[in-house]
């Protein structure tokens, strides 16, 4: 399979950028920093991931907003044009996460829907005729950190200006862009969705501004210390918002929506296991699909972990029986051994106070 690329990907290989096949496309997993690198300075001042393959999918028209809301969990009238909101697309038979999404309210009669990488094909089949995915007429550019605000302020005032779950156009000289005060790390930030053909002037412009390039490896060790969900991981084929832990995105009283009804079913009857967050002692990282034991039972199992940076300790994600609680022990089998992992609540690591602008 021929891996799609980056607008910016010229620009990844010239930082000396380690790139790796990623749902589809070949993304930059670290720059010579490293992730650990990358990863605390994303805590302590602001970094820059390319999130180009994330998609974009668009919907205009006097209707919409109907079909967003046939399709889509959460309620788009919370909000308004101007704004964001996280919401899920469900399976119309078991309920189950088919993408989770973050969907960018432009103006009255035009949503820009951004889905996982390799969803982006079944995000528009579900949204039906009129949707458009025009992931390839753009790059977006995450700037993540407490000082990413204080940063692009110099380079793009109106940008750094953003509120959070905001969306507004820019202007960059000349050319019309889209940001959002969203992003996938637990900090502090803003999403940049710039024309392909402006994307390497903004990106240079951003790293000029003192912002430093970060790859997927790091974006993911952040979104786990921010206690973040990844499709594949914590949802996805029989995972549902409830299991999740996540029932918020759901808006029972909208009327109806796509996977509704065996959504409630699982509510009247009560969810089979339940998405906690573990610590363990030591730096010996849990991975995923590794046992986890109640009472000397395998009755879970690891969705994700790995070393946290901050805490200097292991975290994992993992799908346990509901009845386990915050505070209780638990069991990881990590190949063989048998590691004591506590329940806590989520975020691992809580966000850096964001810098003041000026």
């Amino acid at each position: 399979m021929t891996l799609r690329t980056s607008p910016l990907d010229a620009a990844h290989r010239a930082l000396g950028a380690k790139m790796v096949p990623f749902g589809g496309w070949d993304m930059p997993l670290a720059y010579e920093a490293g992730t650990l690198a990358e990863h605390r300075a994303c805590r302590a001042a602001a970094v820059a991931f390319d999130v180009s393959h994330l998609g974009t999918v668009r919907v205009t028209g006097a209707d919409a907003l109907d079909r967003l809301q046939a399709a889509l969990t959460n309620d788009l009238d919370k909000i308004g044009p101007g704004r964001a909101q996280y919401t899920h697309l469900l399976d119309e038979a078991d309920a189950s996460v088919l993408d989770d999404i973050i969907v960018w309210w432009v103006d009255d009669e035009r949503f820009d829907v951004m889905p996982n990488a390799s969803n982006t094909e079944r995000v528009v089949a579900a949204l039906g005729d009129g949707a458009v995915d025009v992931t390839h007429e753009r790059a977006i550019i995450a700037v993540q950190g407490p000082a990413a605000r204080r940063l692009l302020h110099a380079i793009a005032p109106d940008a750094a200006a953003i509120g959070r779950f905001h969306v507004a156009r820019f202007d960059w000289n000349g050319t019309e862009c889209l940001v959002a005060g969203t992003g996938y790390t637990g900090e502090d930030g803003v999403e940049l969705a710039v024309p392909a053909a402006v994307a390497g002037e903004v990106w240079a412009a951003v790293l000029g501004a003192g912002i430093q390039p970060a790859g997927l490896g790091a974006r993911d060790t952040l979104r786990l210390e921010a206690g973040l969900p990844l499709h594949g991981h914590e949802l996805g084929p029989g995972i549902t918002p409830l299991q999740a832990g996540l029932g918020w995105v759901v808006s029972w009283d909208k009327g109806d929506f796509r996977g509704r009804a065996p959504l409630a079913a699982e509510k009247e009857r009560g969810i089979s296991r339940r998405l906690r967050a573990l610590t363990v002692a030591g730096r010996r990282p849990p991975r995923a699909d590794q046992p986890v034991l109640v009472d000397g039972v395998a009755s879970g199992v690891v969705s994700s972990g790995n070393f946290s940076p901050v805490l200097e300790q292991g975290i994992a994600l993992a799908f346990v029986p509901p009845e386990v609680a915050i505070g209780d022990v638990v069991t990881l089998d990590q190949r063989g051994s048998e590691v004591p992992a506590t329940v806590v609540k989520p975020p691992f690591v809580a966000a850096s106070p964001a810098e003041p602008l000026a």
